[in-house]
């Protein structure tokens, strides 16, 4: 294989923690429309994705769950592996940070730079984001000390930790980049990394002491290595760094990384640090892409507002999701996600354009010479012409990751094509036997046409170009094919087949009146809007005194429908308090029930009698009436007078 045609790109490790959306499918679809398309040129493609599964978020969730880490990310890895089977992701190998390739590979790295003093233990104070598992220097912090990422309050935290000594190789990094201007896309994207460059850069804490999830400090067992660092070995790991001494030489030279505009110092300057360290080189490019909103607004899960890929996928089709999301926005930058606007894209450019071109193609070579693809003395036109100054302009087009560029060339040719059918007239030349060879001519090039589009559309659209291939009476896949093997004419004698519609329109009055009742239903079923008390601080907080009492006694108060009278012990003292759950308990429930009771309020007269505290429940209410009440107790036995907190 010519090293000059080896191709290695990654999408970033997804964390586990989160549930697949619209930005792991638009990165990683990105990865595998190069990645196709690159095969499809006679490269070796390794294409990698994995999923990221050490750190606190981890650890946190499982307890919560009452699961070990690893049973949990055992689990939730699938759901990225169910995504790319969904998208018809064609990667090559998926990494998982807990696995034993992987974690070696880190331990090695970590021990390397630590026995020629470019990792080095000392103490870490900082501004740091629990959410982001980073911390953040002040000036990059948000409003009020806020994470600028996820808008989180930071937390003052210091710790034994070990550090990278990476400011040492900033220099040499600079330099680099200088060199190679095109290492970090795009130019905005370059522009920002050189400035955070020049601006300095300090050694970075690279272990934590306070969790336990992650991969060991080789030798010093109380830290693990911090998440990020061990993160971004996983691109080294996977193409055998240590094991596999020759595949790594391969690829690496190739490697290509691509990723959300998030995490790009990450990949931009810590880890190009981490590999000078080691005499590694440096990645030939970072590819850097924007942020999805949603009909204008920024998605979030309160809202209801994150777009669900699956979903999708299942509402409008997977080739016209994987289209709409590389057509509609120019990588790189931020896009606007709405379903109005793959509506559109749907009904004009695949129903309209490409789909009219193979209807009105099919229906002519059927019509008009049998199903049979004629032949002709000379197959040259301003098509074939086209065709191939339209592949220059797609290559150049996806060597830059110009996925839109690529597409609007791409539908350039296909709405010539579909003018070349106006200007040609092949009805009229089909009634004139004079015309024949010129009708030939004609339908030829028209079938070419849809040949070398096919070819075009396979690394987005590969499922939709395996159906117009078959539509055209041809074997295999168009993503299994070479554009150098391609030769225009060369489908005379090709028996076409039935035409089907490739993308039935979707009408859009019909898909608002939809949407509408799918607003209604769900208003209908969803719960009542949950009503909460002002915010207060944890002072507020504490300063309510609640403690663990006995009911020993219960009375009646004849002149009240609601409340007892109770006698609670506290251990201490025993006390009176007046309740308003007569509607709930009978006296011989309540007697001996273990409760928590508020201590320092106020006392209070109710119907005479007075009430010196308040019992805690939880009350189901409908039409702003309870009609349940469960009392909160302990879980365990624990001494009367406890305090809660």
């Amino acid at each position: 294989m010519n090293d000059d045609k080896v191709f290695y790109i990654t999408t970033p490790i997804y964390y586990v923690n989160d549930i697949p959306h619209i930005g792991h499918a638009y990165t990683t679809i990105a990865c595998d429309a190069v990645s196709r398309y690159k095969r499809m040129q006679g490269y070796d493609v390794h294409f990698l994705t994995g999923t990221d599964e050490h750190g606190q978020k981890i650890q946190t969730a499982a307890e919560a769950k009452g699961k070990t880490p690893q049973q949990l990310v055992d689990e939730i890895h699938l759901n990225f592996k169910r995504l790319w089977e969904v998208l018809n992701i064609s990667n090559d190998d998926f990494i998982r940070t807990t696995e034993p390739r992987h974690i070696k590979v880190v331990q090695a790295m970590f021990k390397k730079l630590m026995d020629q003093g470019d990792i080095y233990k000392g103490t870490y104070t900082g501004y740091y984001c629990v959410p982001c598992e980073t911390y953040v220097p002040e000036n990059a912090m948000g409003p009020n000390k806020t994470c600028p990422d996820c808008g989180r309050p930071l937390t003052i935290m210091e710790e034994e930790s070990y550090f990278f000594r990476g400011s040492k190789y900033v220099p040499e990094l600079i330099k680099f980049y200088e060199e190679h201007v095109k290492a970090v896309m795009p130019k905005i994207r370059y522009n920002e990394i050189m400035s955070f460059l020049k601006g300095g850069v300090k050694d970075q804490s690279v272990s934590r002491t306070s969790i336990k999830w992650g991969i060991p400090v080789p030798g010093d067992e109380k830290h693990v290595i911090y998440v990020w660092f061990d993160a971004l070995i996983n691109y080294a790991a996977a193409v055998g760094y240590l094991d596999d001494p020759e595949k790594f030489s391969h690829y690496w030279p190739h490697v290509r990384h691509m990723v959300g505009k998030d995490i790009i110092r990450f990949h931009c300057v810590i880890w190009p640090l981490m590999l000078l360290a080691l005499g590694i080189n440096l990645p030939v490019e970072v590819i850097a892409h924007g942020w999805w909103t949603y009909n204008g607004e920024k998605m979030s899960k309160s809202k209801g507002n994150v777009v669900d890929p699956f979903k999708m996928v299942e509402e409008y089709g997977l080739d016209p999701f994987r289209y709409f999301l590389l057509r509609e926005v120019p990588f790189g930058n931020d896009g606007d996600f709405s379903e109005l606007a793959l509506i559109g894209r749907i009904n004009s450019d695949l129903a309209n354009d490409l789909g009219n071109l193979l209807n009105r193609t099919l229906q002519m070579i059927k019509s008009y010479r049998d199903g049979v693809v004629p032949d002709c003395v000379n197959a040259e036109s301003e098509l074939s012409s086209m065709a191939f100054n339209i592949l220059d302009r797609v290559d150049e087009a996806m060597n830059n990751f110009a996925f839109d560029e690529a597409l609007k060339a791409i539908w350039e040719f296909i709405g010539r094509a579909n003018k070349f059918i106006d200007e040609t007239t092949p009805w009229k030349l089909a009634k004139d036997e004079t015309q024949a060879e010129r009708l030939n001519f004609v339908l030829l090039n028209l079938y070419e046409a849809l040949c070398f589009s096919a070819l075009l559309i396979a690394p987005t659209m590969p499922d939709t170009a395996k159906k117009i291939w078959l539509q055209l009476g041809l074997e295999g896949e168009p993503v299994k094919m070479l554009y150098e093997k391609f030769t225009w004419g060369g489908g005379a004698g090709k028996e076409i087949n039935k035409a089907e519609v490739l993308f039935p329109r979707i009408d859009i009055n019909e898909w608002k009146k939809t949407q509408e009742e799918k607003k209604k239903m769900s208003e209908e079923i969803k719960e009542p809007a949950i009503e909460h008390e002002a915010e207060i601080s944890i002072d507020d907080f504490k300063n309510v005194e609640m403690r663990v009492a006995k009911i020993i006694n219960v009375e009646e108060i004849p002149s009240s429908k609601k409340l007892y009278k109770l006698e609670v012990d506290l251990g201490y003292e025993k006390r009176t308090v007046c309740s308003g759950i007569k509607a709930f308990f009978t006296p011989e429930e309540l007697n001996g029930k273990t409760v928590i009771l508020v201590t320092n309020l106020k006392p209070v007269k109710l119907c005479g009698v007075e009430s010196n505290g308040m019992i805690l429940a939880a009350s189901v209410k409908k039409d702003g009436v309870s009609e349940q009440l469960t009392l909160l107790t302990p879980e365990k036995d624990i001494p009367l007078g406890s305090r809660v907190s």
